[in-house]
């Protein structure tokens, strides 16, 4: 139903972040491809360790790290999303 199909998630901090979990693995379980992006606020309430391991994917959290420069651009996350 899903198969090939990228998807972004956003959570965002609130009691439902905990619900994401699930809704992970039924978009992969259809054959949905999954990114995570995180708020601060959402990592309080469960953390892109667990994210990482359901979608196999590093989870964006910050788009500019500073510790080394890095931009992590959203408009990438648009791309990534549309099909070729």
């Amino acid at each position: 139903m899903l198969q090939g199909k990228k998807i972004v998630l956003g959570i965002t901090g609130s009691i439902a972040a905990y619900k994401s979990c699930l809704i992970i693995r039924q978009l992969i379980k259809k054959g949905a491809e999954v990114q995570v992006v995180i708020t601060p606020a959402g990592k309080e309430f469960i953390t892109p360790i667990t994210l990482s391991a359901l979608t196999h994917k590093p989870v964006v959290s910050e788009f500019f790290s500073q510790r080394d420069g890095t931009w992590n651009s959203h408009v990438d996350l648009g791309l990534w999303q549309m099909p070729c």
